[in-house]
């Protein structure tokens, strides 16, 4: 039992698929098996959504610290933090109430990683709309997670099937993207690929680094953020040993990575590097914080509203989250 991964997973956003999502893999034997997992969140929301998925034998067991968890099959522990009036809450409708829920649960479990009560953190998705309505002004998980560990170099890892992504910026808008692309940035996303790659076991793996404009910029011609700024990265990091090629053009580099020459690409903004790799792996594909002090990994996708409270949310990116978050953890403890 004790050679298994304790994994903390946060709730999200109460009004969303996560504490669905949460109760499905949780009773899964997959997590069982290779996991002590234990959910913070609201104890009369998780029951309701076991309810809702129609998980019959599965129950909820209440632990104040902990200690207080048995990790026994289709026994789920949850670590309650802050209260939600389920009498009130609306499935699918975003409220400062549950933006607020969700980050109290954020928060717990940095403090039981930080502390190293736990060996990974797991979280289900949170509505950025709903925390700041709360007053929180994050953009994502990723932001507060650095903001809570006072992280400077992070980046945001998303491992799939056939390739993995990393992206030099995360979630800002288009407009912005220039003008924080620099070649610090990129050079620390492709060190911070380079040793998850390492702790997954892929010493001999290849990194592509993607081009920001059409072409890579044509040699200047659409744009000059390759010349200034990727390539000098590249440059860089092939220096300092690290197998690396780029800038390529954005509409070749994840055909290629599909086709296994590349097992990793760097990618300029959010939607470059997603847009593709949840064509290939929507569901099978987990986000991985890189940089913290701890594991922390994601679902890949979001709160879901327009299927919340339904009992059809797929549970299967949680799954992969926490088997993930239960190999870095492993990998991490042996350097």
């Amino acid at each position: 039992m004790k050679n298994r991964s304790l994994i903390a997973v946060t709730m999200g956003d109460p009004a969303g698929i996560g504490p669905e999502v949460c109760v499905k893999a949780l009773s899964t034997p997959e997590v069982y098996n290779f996991t002590r997992s234990f959910i913070i969140g609201d104890l009369k929301v998780l029951q309701h959504a076991i309810k809702i998925s129609k998980l019959p034998g599965v129950v909820i067991s209440p632990i104040e610290k902990i200690s207080d968890a048995r990790f026994l099959r289709n026994r789920i522990d949850v670590l309650t933090v802050g209260k939600i009036d389920i009498s009130n809450l609306k499935m699918g409708k975003l409220s400062a109430e549950c933006g607020k829920a969700s980050i109290l649960y954020i928060e717990e479990a940095i403090r039981l990683a930080k502390a190293k009560k736990v060996d990974a953190i797991v979280t289900a998705p949170i509505n950025k709309e709903a925390i700041h309505k709360a007053g929180y002004k994050f953009d994502g998980h990723t932001e507060i997670l650095a903001k809570h560990t006072n992280t400077k170099k992070y980046a945001m890892l998303f491992v799939a099937d056939k390739f993995w992504v990393v992206l030099a910026t995360t979630h800002l808008p288009l407009k912005l993207v220039s003008k924080n692309i620099t070649q610090e940035k990129i050079l620390t996303a492709i060190e911070l690929a380079s040793e998850a790659l390492k702790m997954a076991g892929k010493n001999k793996a290849k990194i592509a680094v993607a081009g920001l404009n059409p072409h890579a910029g044509e040699g200047g011609i659409f744009g000059d953020e390759e010349i200034k700024h990727i390539a000098p990265a590249v440059k860089e990091a092939q220096r300092r040993g690290l197998k690396v090629y780029g800038p390529i053009s954005p509409d070749a580099v994840f055909n290629l990575a599909n086709a296994g020459l590349f097992d990793l690409v760097v990618a300029m903004y959010h939607d470059q590097g997603l847009i593709p790799l949840k064509l290939t792996s929507f569901n099978r594909s987990v986000n991985v914080t890189l940089g913290l002090p701890f594991v922390r990994t994601s679902v890949d996708h979001g709160t879901g509203f327009d299927i919340a409270g339904k009992g059809v949310a797929n549970p299967q990116s949680l799954i992969h989250a926490i088997k993930v978050a239960a190999h870095f953890a492993r990998a991490k403890q042996l350097i």
